[in-house]
């Protein structure tokens, strides 16, 4: 879900290279580190368009600090890490191709935790996706410049549901993707691709936190 594939951000701002540099056919949006991104966008008025993450970016997202809150032991928290956070089903989860009461089950079997145990740690991890101040803030700052925003996440559809609920940030952005919506993910290129299409942005104008 709000896990990162990327690697950690830089501060590179708008001088960074395309997301995919394997794929030089592909237009991709530039990346940006959110520390940095005001002054770069600034500094450039090529960019009319930015694309925020969700994960790590306007929410905090952090599985360690959540599983240290949820056990003391410190081989149960790594294995849990590894049998839930780590594992291919969690992307599948984010995808929308396995729902949570299966992902559970499944976790379940590989840890042989109670069910009602893994429930309630992942309630604990809706719950610890609390707002990042300084990038709500570059958010609205954008927003009242006139630069178009948009919002990109892997994500499951019950998580962004509960999210619109809790947080009221929604109003600034003029679209929005969740991965389990389209069943795909960063940073699978044909998502960025998807949102560029969708809203009919162009990539040389665009940059993604």
């Amino acid at each position: 879900m709000i896990s990162s594939p990327w690697p950690m951000r830089s501060a590179t701002a708008l001088k960074a290279r395309p997301l995919a540099d394997t794929l030089p056919s592909i237009r991709l949006p530039m990346r940006l580190c959110a520390r940095t991104a005001g002054s770069a966008i600034l500094a450039n008025g090529a960019v009319k368009n930015v694309i925020f993450d969700l994960g790590g970016v306007l929410l905090e997202w952090n599985p360690d600090k959540l599983l240290a809150a949820f056990y003391s032991d410190l081989q149960l928290r790594s294995i849990l890490k590894r049998a839930l956070f780590l594992h291919d089903d969690w992307r599948l989860l984010n995808r929308g191709q396995l729902s949570e009461p299966e992902l559970i089950e499944r976790v379940a079997v590989r840890t042989d935790r109670p069910l009602g145990e893994l429930s309630a740690l992942l309630d604990s991890m809706r719950e610890s996706l609390d707002t990042k101040p300084a990038t709500v803030a570059l958010l609205r700052s954008l927003q009242a410049r006139g630069i178009r925003l948009y919002c990109l996440s892997d994500m499951p559809s019950a998580v962004y549901e509960y999210l619109r609920k809790r947080h009221d940030f929604w109003d600034a952005f003029q679209g929005i993707v969740i991965s389990a919506e389209v069943q795909l993910m960063k940073p699978e290129p044909a998502v960025f691709e998807y949102l560029l299409t969708r809203y009919q942005l162009r990539a040389a104008e665009t940059a993604f936190i």
